[in-house]
């Protein structure tokens, strides 16, 4: 979020014309790590444990259990064994190490990374709706809204898994499972109001922890049977597949469980950069977890019968403080997950493919922590239900994958016609993303099995939120249409004003497009009041592609004549936006505006569905009259002081 502070210094460095050097000049490189060396360097790599492995680093609870277990015809027999924990290792070194961390990350968005940022470097929002970026945004909005799946099943099968841990002491806790699971998750929930700052500092610490107990217990039990360990040759892997056939195919739907974290180590690249990330893994988070996974290979070649070989591992004593240390590994992996959605959230709220939501900074030094009331509660109810309705970790292994498997299908092709865009070799982009995709085809073409038993619901729940992204794009553009006709050119306007029209003190800010018409308000202003400021600022706020624009780079001014001036502001996607900060230093820009002698006009739409003009079917119509009714008002999404505001009602038929 652009403090004051920030405001203040950035505008005196562009004024004595020093640079700001925030990354706002076009390039993309891949995360700045200017700021990781040095001592601060430790530092990021132990947060990056906390927030960027929360999600891969407690797959083990159940990934190799599901491998053996969900699946019909797979014995538990050595030769499996091995060949699933090569799959395993595999997978973390192809999907994760080269994949992400050594292919993807190139591809950031003024050192941010995700999904959004992605699609943003194509700059496809303007483009013609025929056009291949155009297509290539509604396929990135499409994985976007995948992410919601993961969203609300990450908690639901982590959490649940880790409180099954407790089964393994006693049967007598069975029926106390599910209870306790949903307990935890409404305490996670319902703490996301009051931040992420206070308990954020732990979660490194107790990853730390985590990893640590994964290492140790596994390597306790490769130390009996060290065998285990020439499941590292993929030839096992090969053999796995020619001894199975098919049934070894289905088996690559739960061997992805292992990697479905991914995606965050390039979301959060822009929070610690690469070489933080990339360190934490190979130091730390890949050791440990193939320690884990073979650890437990070793204990199922000893005995086959297990059916909790993660909590199996643990020595009698340890049980419960193991039951206890994964279930605070879960709940971080959650919060981590349940941060993330929400800052997918306000990116496509920033990018106008989502109605304005109530979105509260909850920390005055991070504009990442977030929180939005309205996601909280449906990813709540969404994740408990989950818990109710499927009722064990393994039947939500089941639903598990197909969302995120999808994604990072995406997640390739993205990442090829950006560095297509970027001037790389065509030749090598598309070998290394042919590569890739067979790699990422292959899983999920296995998850798509799940579907039937559960992987529908992430599909389905993509499929609606990205029908409700299109119907607010197309809605919006219905509206911009209705808006701009009957209204004569800016221009003649200004040119055509009575110079006796009664002007009174002080400015009036009209909230508006930067289009070369007259904006409705300002004539309905002038028609009901018959008068106009001795200032009139028609002001335009921009969403840009990038994920921050600095304060020296924000606004742009242009004298219209006649005491008529356009302002337009200009932040990036994961920025808030904040009006009156940005004009309290407008001075600084040669605009004088005093806020407290300004009124600030917007308009109140109330949208009337009609079949008599062409648009959208009269149901799609009704849906975005809802949406919109539903949306948090602009004085409040741009931080405008309601005493300053006026509101204009205007009817518009769609």
């Amino acid at each position: 979020m652009a403090t004051e502070n920030e405001d203040r210094s950035l505008a005196k460095g562009s004024r004595n014309g020093q640079s700001t050097g925030n990354g706002n000049d076009g390039s993309h490189a891949a995360g700045d790590d200017s700021d990781s060396g040095g001592q601060r360097l430790p530092f990021l790599c132990l947060a990056a444990l906390g927030i960027v492995y929360g999600d891969i680093g407690t797959s083990p609870i159940y990934a190799l259990r599901e491998a053996f277990y969900a699946h019909d015809g797979i014995a538990v027999a050595p030769a499996n064994i091995y060949g699933v924990l090569s799959l395993i290792f595999w997978a973390l070194i192809i999907v994760i190490s080269i994949k992400y961390l050594t292919v993807v990350m190139r591809a950031g968005n003024n050192g941010e990374g995700g999904i959004i940022a992605l699609v943003a470097l194509l700059n496809p929002w303007k483009t013609e709706k025929t056009s291949r970026r155009y297509l290539l945004m509604l396929l990135g909005l499409f994985g976007a809204a995948l992410l919601y799946g993961d969203g609300t099943i990450t908690p639901a099968i982590s959490v649940l898994s880790a409180i099954e841990g407790l089964e393994v002491a006693t049967p007598a806790f069975t029926p106390y499972v599910v209870p306790i699971t949903i307990a935890i998750l409404v305490g996670l929930f319902l703490i996301q109001k009051r931040g992420t700052a206070a308990v954020g500092s732990l979660f490194g610490p107790v990853m730390l922890v985590w990893f640590s107990a994964l290492a140790l217990l596994g390597s306790a039990s490769i130390v009996e049977h060290p065998t285990v360990l020439a499941a590292l040759n993929p030839a096992h892997a090969v053999q796995f597949f020619a001894a199975n056939g098919t049934a070894a195919f289905f088996v690559l739907g739960t061997v992805f469980l292992v990697v479905t974290g991914g995606e965050a180590l390039y979301a959060d690249m822009g929070h610690f950069g690469i070489t933080p990330i990339r360190i934490a893994w190979f130091g730390l988070v890949l050791p440990a977890l193939v320690l884990n996974y073979f650890g437990q290979g070793a204990l199922m070649l000893e005995n086959p019968d297990l059916r909790q070989p993660f909590y199996e591992m643990a020595p009698s004593w340890g049980l419960y403080p193991l039951v206890g240390l994964a279930t605070l590994a879960t709940v971080i992996a959650s919060q981590a997950v349940i941060s993330g959605v929400f800052s997918l959230t306000r990116q496509t709220v920033q990018l106008g493919q989502l109605p304005r939501l109530n979105i509260v900074q909850t920390s005055r030094q991070s504009y990442g922590q977030i929180y939005i009331p309205a996601v909280n509660w449906i990813l709540m109810i969404a994740t408990i239900g989950l818990v109710i309705g499927f009722g064990s970790s393994s039947n939500l292994a089941a639903a598990y994958g197909v969302a995120v498997s999808m994604d990072m299908v995406i997640t390739t092709i993205l990442a090829f016609f950006v560095a297509y865009r970027w001037d790389w070799s065509p030749r090598l982009a598309g070998v290394i993303a042919a590569v890739l995709l067979v790699v990422d085809l292959a899983f999920f073409g296995a998850n798509l099995f799940k579907v039937p038993d559960g992987g529908w619901y992430p599909l389905a729940l993509a499929a609606a939120i990205f029908f409700l992204m299109g119907t607010w794009r197309r809605g919006r553009e219905l509206v911009g249409r209705q808006l701009r006709e009957d209204t004569e050119p800016l221009e003649d306007f200004i040119a055509g004003l009575d110079d006796d029209a009664y002007r009174i003190d002080g400015s009036a800010i009209f909230m508006t497009d930067a289009g070369p018409r007259t904006p409705p308000m300002l004539l309905h202003h002038l028609r009901h009041n018959r008068v106009l400021h001795e200032q009139v600022i028609l002001l335009t706020v921009y969403t840009q592609d990038v994920p921050q624009v600095p304060a020296a780079r924000r606004m742009e001014i242009e004298d219209l004549g006649r005491g008529f001036v356009r302002v337009q502001l200009h932040y990036g996607f994961m920025q808030a936006t904040n009006v009156p900060v940005a004009l309290r230093f407008a001075s600084e820009f040669g605009l004088d505006v005093d806020l407290e002698e300004s009124t600030f006009y917007v308009g109140r739409e109330t949208l009337i569905p009609t079949t008599e003009r062409p648009g959208m079917w009269i149901w799609r119509e009704r849906l975005f009259a809802f949406m919109s009714r539903n949306a948090n008002r602009a004085t409040a999404y741009y931080r405008i002081p309601p005493e300053r505001v006026v509101e204009l009602g205007i009817q518009i038929e769609i």
